[in-house]
């Protein structure tokens, strides 16, 4: 059946103590398990009742209607109370039942009315059946013959919000006489009800409540806004029953003065203070017998106080725990502290995928963004479109609670399109929260600005110079960019560490590296405060140049044994090689040094339209630039031109930059802009030009001894080689530049020549082999991290796999292989990838879509001016033929003007989509070339 929707009655049921029967009868309890299931599940469903859910032992329904679910309920205990359970003696189910709106998705459900639920069912003993006032009402008037309602008065539920008015059903085949609900009303506590539901974060409560059995002394910490509070709240409300002398809230919020804090815990458990004895004195004695919890909340402005109230509490009282919250550590022995993380978040990936739009509401921080959004504004309702919005916002918000509830509120009088577009300038625009709230829980810029005034005077002149980073930043960088006369270099470590302890820096690591980052709203105020200084110009300065630096290094190194290290490297500090580019713009020489030491960069991990944007706006900025750093400018402008077969743009280019390395005597310079030429005509299909192009540069090389080179020049001659069919002389070629990379120890002529190679190896017939030296390629590939190498080796697979019959693995590998040379724009490659995936369609039986395919295929040869290579001539011609005998001549037609008139956007989407209709075609291919 379909899942209810609209006002739903859920039943939850549970088996009580069922870990401790598991531990004492697993064989019996195994059996009884699938026994109450299949009970439940045949009870349920002939009351036209919906099993979303069975977790463990638990089971979770829906019903359009309240009187079916208790229905469904009191038979199900009935049945239960009937069966014998053997060794296990009796089954003892809790139940609860509880009417509201929620939301489906998937055949699930999700929102508050469910975590009510789940709350009222914790309430509950086995054998009871709990009812809310919500169904209560609903039922009233329609009771089942037998059945009667007794009000159990109201109770606070573990979810901290307002009481609930239960209900217990009573009838006469079952249980009536229970002990108390084990609700908050149960046992001692001063739990503050909260007004807003308790969004996710149960990895977090399972976490943090094991913790707590570990130490006695938890403290959660985070920045300003995080959640820490509300977490330790709701993780106390769950414990409660462990504790039988209560569990204790104490808030420092409004306290200044460190001397009052023991006699302020005094007062909120009711302890008396003696006259002329210390407070912290009298409370540890009233405590020393009772098993409590004492949750510490917002220490950070009394931490020495705090420490020492709790170190004296814990050493005089054997049963206490504490649960602090803070933004910094307490610093006793003992402590445990635990950063809180920001909610989750999706990958900027799902954004690419139509389909799992709807979808992200499953992460923490979009579903708190909906569920204030709807109580703010009950005319908001969530779209296709504007959950791209609400992703943006609270990606940029960095998950933060307070922060996305702020921007939440703002629906009242903005879209979520112009809140997005307004996050910019953050601090004006999230403010208006409660009135009730404490006034640094108000505004963004109030919670920082409580965090700022906690810091010493270095301590916020290292905070204002962080805010230069962009994506994070090592210690040696901080070094570098951060200190001065005002702050050494070796004052740095210290204050980074006082940072991060009070949470305003992010210490992690990744690779055996340490790093360190500013969540955005941090950064973004630490920017907005580094400017009232006016020693931002200073400190981006140092950080263009420390960046530049790195650039050159890496530019070196990319040459070298430790290209995947530096690649690695580059992609880690991206953003904050962005940085520096954006500020060199008033230094447009500096620019133009930095731009030409990313170009193989950007080319190798696929940032080809970025680097191709830094590099022109560069060179026409600094047109009197010394002619080395032109030439090498536009020689790289011309590889990410080419590489987006813009080969007009990338000649003129190459000419220029020709010219200057001839002016300037520059041999390996000529070399290079040589066999770039060389790759042109060869796309152009003029193999000949190609050849002598790649023989000068070859010689070039030879002459600077330049191993690097030279096996570059003979891999783009055996590549020439292998697309006009002397397969024996590519071979040889290969081979020869194979063995100087490897001498290089350089891993991306390595892993070109292996590609090679293999696609030779592979139309000789070799297939074993052929796959191996890919396989060892895409190895490399990906160690590197190179796009265009990855998107070839994918295709020589997926080519492979179609020669071997399998057209299903073949058109899974050439999809990926597109979509990779999609996104670097490598129009040359999209339209190989267009013939090969018309040949998986043959295969496949789909001659509509061949035709299609490789009538966009000819449209996009034209756009380029590419022809087909003779080596790709039989593979296509051969599906031709079988397309014009398996189509008339009117649906062949139609079908290749069709895919002609796509634009490329569309022939490439409809190339991904990976649809067939046919049964049976081609068999699998003749050989041909691979790359």
């Amino acid at each position: 059946m379909e899942p209810p929707v609209g006002t739903v009655t859920f039943l939850f049921t549970d088996i009580e103590s069922s870990s401790k029967l598991w531990e004492q009868y697993p064989e019996a309890m195994s059996r009884a398990l699938a026994e109450h299931n299949a009970l439940l599940r045949h009870v349920i469903e002939a009351h036209r009742g919906y099993i979303f859910k069975l977790w463990g032992d638990a089971v979770y329904a829906a019903f359009a209607s309240a009187l079916d679910a208790l229905n469904a309920a009191i038979e199900a205990q009935k049945e239960l109370s009937r069966r014998s359970w053997g060794e296990l003696g009796s089954l003892r189910v809790r139940m609860a039942l509880h009417t509201g709106v929620a939301e489906v998705r998937d055949g699930d459900y999700f929102g508050p009315t469910l975590n009510r639920c789940a709350r009222l069912l914790s309430a509950a003993h086995g054998g009871q059946i709990l009812l809310s006032a919500a169904t209560e009402e609903l039922v009233r008037d329609a009771l089942p013959k037998d059945v009667s309602l007794r009000s159990l008065g109201q109770h606070r539920l573990k979810d901290l919000q307002r009481p609930e008015h239960i209900f217990q059903v009573v009838h006469p085949e079952l249980l009536s006489e229970f002990s108390s609900l084990r609700t908050l009303n149960a046992v001692p506590n001063n739990l503050p009800i909260q007004l807003t539901s308790f969004i996710g974060r149960e990895r977090e409560m399972k976490e943090v409540k094991e913790l707590l059995k570990q130490t006695r002394l938890l403290t959660l910490t985070g920045s300003g806004g995080c959640g820490k509070t509300r977490l330790a709240l709701q993780v106390a409300a769950d414990l409660l029953e462990e504790y039988p002398d209560g569990v204790w809230f104490v808030e420092f919020t409004v306290l200044t003065d460190p001397a009052l804090v023991p006699s302020t815990v005094a007062a909120t458990l009711g302890i008396h203070e003696e006259p002329g004895r210390p407070a912290l004195l009298t409370l540890a004695e009233a405590l020393k017998p009772r098993t409590l919890l004492l949750i510490l909340d917002n220490c950070e402005h009394l931490v020495g106080a705090c420490a020492q109230l709790a170190e004296t509490l814990l050493r005089s009282c054997p049963h206490l725990r504490i649960l602090a919250t803070s933004r910094e550590a307490l610093g006793i022995a003992g402590e445990v502290t635990w950063r809180v993380p920001s909610l989750s978040l999706p990958q900027p990936h799902e954004l690419a995928q139509p389909d799992s739009l709807m979808n992200l509401t499953k992460y923490e921080a979009i579903r708190l963004f909906i569920e204030r959004a709807e109580a703010a504004s009950p005319e908001f309702k969530v779209t296709p479109h504007s959950i791209k919005d609400i992703v943006q916002i609270c990606q940029r918000l960095d998950g933060i609670p307070l922060a996305i509830e702020l921007a939440a509120a703002r629906v009242k009088a903005l879209s979520v399109e112009q809140i997005a577009a307004r996050l910019d300038d953050r601090f004006r625009l999230l403010t208006g929260g409660s009135r009730t709230a404490l006034p640094r829980q108000q505004t963004l810029r109030a919670m920082m600005d409580w965090s700022y005034e906690l810091l010493n005077e270095r301590e916020r002149t290292l905070f204002r110079r962080l805010s230069a980073f962009a994506g994070g930043f090592t210690l040696e960088a901080a070094e570098a960019v951060c200190a001065d006369e005002q702050i050494p270099s070796y004052e740095i470590i210290d204050l980074l560490t006082n940072l991060v302890s009070k949470s305003l820096v992010v210490f992690e690591e990744h690779d055996e590296e340490a790093r360190y980052r500013l969540l955005e709203t941090v950064r973004q105020y630490a920017r907005d405060k580094l400017l009232e200084t006016g020693e931002a110009a200073r400190v981006r300065d140092r950080h263009r140049d420390w960046f530049l630096a790195f650039a050159e290094r890496a530019e070196s190194a990319l040459q070298g044994p430790d290209q995947a290290l530096w690649l690695k490297r580059l992609e880690t500090e991206h953003d904050n090689l962005r940085a520096a580019l954006e500020w060199s713009s008033a230094d447009p020489e500096t620019g133009l040094r930095l731009a030409s030491a990313l170009w193989l960069f950007w080319y190798l991990r696929g940032y080809v339209s970025e680097g191709r944007e830094w590099l022109k706006h560069f060179i026409t900025k600094a047109a009197h630039a010394p002619a080395a750093l032109r030439a090498k400018a536009l020689y790289g402008a011309s590889m990410l031109a080419r590489a987006q077969d813009d080969y007009a743009h990338a000649i003129r280019l190459l000419e220029e930059s020709l010219a200057l390395y001839r002016a300037a005597k520059d041999t390996r310079g000529v070399a290079l802009a040589l066999g770039n030429l060389g790759i042109i005509a060869f796309a152009r299909g003029d193999y000949a030009r190609a050849t002598r192009l790649h023989e000068e540069s070859l010689e070039h090389f030879r002459a600077l001894g330049d191993r690097v080179g030279m096996a570059s020049a003979l891999s783009e001659l055996g590549n020439v080689a292998m697309y006009q069919g002397d397969l024996a002389r590519a071979e040889q070629l290969l081979e020869e530049g194979l063995g100087l990379s490897r001498a290089a120890q350089d891993d991306q002529g390595i892993a070109l020549a292996l590609r090679r190679l293999g696609a030779v190896l592979f139309q000789k017939g070799e297939r074993a082999r052929a796959k191996a030296l890919l396989q060892e390629s895409l190895e490399l590939y990906r160690e590197l991290g190179a796009v265009p190498g990855l998107a070839s080796v994918l295709n020589s697979l997926g080519m492979i796999a179609l020669s071997e019959g399998d057209a299903q693995r073949a058109g899974t590998l050439l999809r990926e292989s597109l979509r990779k040379y999609r996104d670097v724009g490598d129009k040359w490659h999209i339209a190989l990838c267009l013939d090969r995936l018309a040949r998986v369609a043959a295969a496949q039986g789909d001659w509509e879509r061949a035709a299609r395919l490789l009538g966009a295929e000819e449209a996009l040869r034209e756009a380029i001016g590419a022809p087909l290579p003779p080596s790709e001539r039989d593979g296509r011609e051969h599906t031709l033929k079988n397309a014009h005998k398996h189509l008339s001549e009117e649906l062949f037609a139609a079908a290749w003007a069709d895919g002609y008139a796509m634009k490329l956007d569309h022939a490439i989407a409809y190339a991904l989509s990976g649809e067939t209709t046919g049964a049976g075609g081609d068999p699998a291919p003749t050989l041909t070339a691979l790359t």
